[in-house]
């Protein structure tokens, strides 16, 4: 079995335990290892504060990597600025145009330029979105993807031939980012690991420590793999639990008021043929009120959103009326003959909405994101979106330093700050992959898009003899199990299959046929005996057959 040797600082996660469990007081504890978590984590790290971060279960496994893989100035909200003179959806689009710039640039093999048209059927719309559109375009300035514009009927239908031809006066086409969500996060955790920050997923946090002051200064924490659990010692605690935040604030008090209220997100899958033939549509307002989207994705169609009240639990179900919904919404929107045989991959998200009670008054729901320090010191920060993390992370660790009276040696850089595999990223470096190491076309591309300069360490692994595919229909292959196991923190079939190669998220069956493999090569990377294997493999399929 070829290995692959760590490298520029990574370190195995038995390291990461080790340096948790040796008694040193941090800076930092950040509990959450989504977007935010993982973004505090390598802020911190840049300025040189002592940072340490655990995620009960693996990197964006909860609502991080259940996105909708867009990366938005929010053009809906700047339409609602202009219809009712809303000053605060004008500053919330502000901030997220310069937040989408950044993130693009920091992350170019893991973002692309995506085209959206939004179809209106109503005159009487027209001069609401085109004044939101030339908003649009002068807050982007410089950091513009391209010119807004209004399109007639018959562009619109050749850009799109599934829009609904009855009723389509015009369209809307303009430009956001795409991104793939579960990458980004491990790019950014391990980028923050090669910072110094020490990182950790299957750690769970047991209790919060206080002193007689009832401040908060460390915490419990608990080996998800083998139930070891240890104290340690932080200066300042970070809540960046997203839908789960109020259960860690009940933990540190449990008279804490509420500030959550939880909605759900569905998602389907699609083959690429379901996709429009250039970019993506948005319907804004289907006739119950829902926002409706289809979605170029990794080759193939993404679907959602369904949203409405939901618990917040570890891993939401896709229930079949969710799906039956989009599927519904698909035919009556937009020209496509679907149905339930075409769904290859479903996945359901839970997205926490916010209500400030720092507000005066009456409490009322947050646009944007909330810090909140509580009377122990525990920091919490949640809400926002994907295309504001890195502020958020800034204001976080802002926050962080005024209250532990922390000293960093830096001042936050991370708005230039590529992350692991952007560094040295050139668009044609697919190319180079094919003449350097003979592999497949579409492998190449695939690895020059998910792993950016490093890619040529995946390919010195295929080439050493792990270069099979892993399912025929797909350029997934053996080597990414390896490096996922050695470089990323892969500790599960799940970790590899869901997160790591995104197989599962865009083929479901094709995952399922992959998995017996995939718990070999981890297997045989681990030491595991035949009783682990078995039970990796059940926890695997029980993944795969139900929420993942």
């Amino acid at each position: 079995m070829p290995r692959c040797d760590p490298r520029d600082g990574d370190t195995p996660r038995h390291d990461a335990l080790a340096a948790l469990q040796s008694g040193e007081v941090f800076d930092l504890l950040v509990i959450g290892g989504g977007a935010t978590g993982c973004g505090i984590a390598l802020d911190a790290a840049g300025r040189g504060l002592r940072t340490a971060l655990v995620e009960r279960f693996d990197f964006a496994e909860g609502t991080s990597g259940r996105s909708t893989k867009l990366v938005h100035g929010g053009v809906r909200y700047l339409e609602a600025a202009v219809r009712h003179l809303d000053s605060a959806q004008y500053h919330l689009v502000r901030d997220a145009l310069r937040e989408r710039w950044a993130f693009l640039a920091n992350a170019p093999h893991l973002c692309d330029r995506l085209s959206l048209i939004t179809p209106l059927y109503s005159w009487a719309e027209v001069p609401y979105v085109y004044a939101g559109l030339t908003l649009y375009d002068l807050l982007s300035g410089k950091r513009s993807l391209g010119r807004s514009r209004l399109i007639g009927r018959a562009e619109a239908l050749a850009r799109c031939p599934m829009l609904k031809a009855e009723g389509l006066k015009a369209a809307v086409l303009y430009y956001d980012g795409q991104f793939v969500d579960t990458r980004m996060t491990i790019a950014l955790a391990m980028t923050a690991r090669r910072d110094g920050a020490v990182v950790a997923n299957h750690v769970a946090l047991e209790a919060l420590i206080h002193d007689d002051a009832g401040t908060v200064v460390g915490a419990r924490l608990r080996d998800g793999l083998d139930g070891a659990s240890w104290p340690i010692a932080a200066k300042v605690v970070i809540n960046a639990t997203g839908p789960f935040a109020d259960h860690l604030r009940k933990m540190d008090d449990p008279g804490a008021k509420p500030i959550l209220r939880a909605s759900s997100g569905v998602h389907i899958v699609l083959e690429g043929r379901f996709a429009p033939p250039d970019g993506g549509v948005l319907i804004p307002k289907t006739d119950d009120g829902r926002v409706l989207f289809i979605l170029p994705w990794q080759g193939h169609a993404l679907v959602g959103t369904t949203e409405g009240e939901s618990e917040v639990v570890d891993h939401p179900p896709a229930k079949a009326v969710d799906v039956a919904y989009l599927l519904g919404h698909l035919r009556r929107s937009l020209a496509l003959d679907v149905s339930e045989g075409d769904v290859l991959s479903v996945w359901a998200g839970v997205r926490p909405l916010v209500f400030d009670p720092e507000a005066i008054g009456t409490a009322q729901l947050a646009r944007d994101h909330v810090i909140i320090e509580d009377p122990s010191g525990l920091i919490t920060i949640t809400g926002g979106k994907w295309t504001t993390y890195r502020k958020m992370a800034e204001q976080a660790v802002d926050r962080a330093v005024a209250r532990g009276g922390l000293a960093p040696a830096r001042p936050c850089a991370t708005v230039s700050r590529k992350v692991i595999g952007g560094e040295a990223f050139k668009k044609d470096g697919a190319a180079a992959l094919v003449g350097r190491f003979a592999l497949a076309g579409d492998i190449a591309r695939h690895l020059h898009r998910a792993y950016g300069d490093r890619a040529p360490l995946v390919a010195e692994l295929a080439a050493r003899g792990a270069g099979a595919r892993l399912h025929p229909d797909h350029p997934h292959i053996e080597a990414e199990v390896v490096y996922a196991a050695t470089l990323e923190a892969a500790e599960h079939g799940a970790d590899v299959l869901v997160r790591r190669l995104t197989l599962a998220l865009v083929d479901r069956a094709a995952a399922r046929a992959a998995a017996p493999r995939v718990i070999a090569l981890l297997g045989d990377l681990r030491g595991w005996d035949a009783a682990r294997r078995a039970a990796e493999t059940a926890l695997l399929d029980e993944r795969l057959s139900g929420s993942l």
